[in-house]
């Protein structure tokens, strides 16, 4: 990828001026990321199911739909942009993109002494 390209996909840091327009800069970077994903899994060759992707993405949104504080949506807003330019650029690789599933595929970890004990946790 040029460099043309990469500083296409890189965004100016600014504040919301309220909460209405961080709402539609969310909802950009959001539909920007869903547009990317069959670009992502062709780029970073993942055996994954593009509509579990799509889920993925939508959980990593969900996650902050309670946030109302201005500033911290501006730093999240950031750390998404940085996300999706480091993605389509190809800059993370694919072990960096599966890390988001691995807790999903991860067995429970183990509670009582007995469960740490057979599992071989102190």
């Amino acid at each position: 990828m040029s460099a043309a390209m990469a500083a296409h996909l890189s965004v100016a840091t600014s504040s919301s001026p309220s909460l209405a327009q961080a709402r539609k800069s969310v909802i950009h970077l959001y539909r920007d990321f869903q547009r990317g994903v069959p670009e992502i899994m062709r780029t970073h060759l993942l055996d994954i199911p593009t509509s579990q992707l799509r889920t993925k993405i939508r959980e990593e949104f969900e996650r902050h739909r309670h946030v109302k504080d201005l500033a911290v949506i501006d730093v999240l807003l950031l750390k998404g942009r940085q996300e999706y330019q480091e993605t389509m650029n190809a800059w993370k690789q694919e072990t960096h993109i599966m890390r988001y599933f691995a807790n999903d595929e991860a067995p429970p970890k183990p509670n009582s002494f007995m469960e740490k004990f057979l599992a071989g946790r102190d």
